[in-house]
């Protein structure tokens, strides 16, 4: 079972690796990565403050100039403690024994707006990109989905796949095969702060019991949810969680 995960857009910084993108997942794509990371860089350097305000999603100057920086030449951490959103901080990967780390290191794979379809220990430096703008004339969600889909469908082919993603990352790929993904609704009312939550918890749980099926993860107790219903649309299987708490 592979486990789908989108990054978030707050990082922690340093590192202790230098970056080599031909490492990253799926070699083929290394070309192609390359090119977004460079036209990034040129557009760093051409230090327009408006366009790089957009670009990262921020207004401060001075929090515009600490990330306009060469990333190729900075150094790397894994993806997975790059992150440091709400479902990052509920995953608390740091602090998984190394059993449960090595399942997410090989089992899960994370969609960044920069490097594309990632594995959880792919190494990577620290950038800014604000979900959903372009980087120059390239929107990477439509770039990665030309050049990678293809290869995460043949990645994922004898695989079962749980998708933990927000909707927006079905832009960057979406399964044409069975999947899995989850709901969380509150007093009958669908979250969206929490879901992030639950996704960081619910892929903890799987890590620490080392989930191999989606049968498996059904019949998983997560303290604080309850299954309310599984919706089967196409190749799209839903559960519905209710929070209790």
């Amino acid at each position: 079972m592979k486990i789908l995960l989108a990054p978030s857009e707050t990082k922690k910084s340093g590192g202790e690796y230098p970056f080599h993108p031909n490492d990253l997942l799926f070699k083929e794509l290394a070309p192609y990565r390359m090119k977004l990371l460079h036209t990034y860089i040129n557009v760093l350097q051409q230090g327009d403050m408006q366009v790089l305000s957009k670009m990262f999603g921020i207004k401060k100057e001075a929090d515009i100039l600490k990330h306009k920086k060469d990333i190729i030449h900075e150094l790397t951490m894994k993806a997975v403690e790059r992150y440091t959103g709400v479902a990052f901080d509920h995953l608390d990967y740091s602090n998984l024994d190394s059993v449960a780390q090595t399942y997410i290191d090989e089992n899960v794979i994370l969609f960044s707006n920069l490097f594309g379809p990632i594995k959880a220990d792919d190494l990577i430096p620290e950038y800014k990109l604000k979900q959903g703008e372009a980087v120059g004339e390239i929107r990477p969600e439509k770039f990665y989905n030309e050049h990678a889909a293809h290869l995460m469908e043949a990645y994922l082919e004898d695989e079962e796949i749980l998708d933990l993603r927000a909707g927006f990352y079905d832009k960057f790929y979406k399964p044409t095969k069975p999947y899995t993904t989850l709901k969380f609704i509150k007093e009958g009312k669908v979250v969206s702060h929490w879901a992030k939550a639950y996704r960081g918890i619910v892929l903890r749980e799987i890590a620490k019991v080392g989930i191999t099926t989606i049968e498996e993860f059904m019949t998983l107790p997560i303290e604080g949810l309850s299954i309310h219903e599984i919706q089967t649309k196409k190749h799209k299987t839903e559960i519905v969680y209710t929070i209790e708490r």
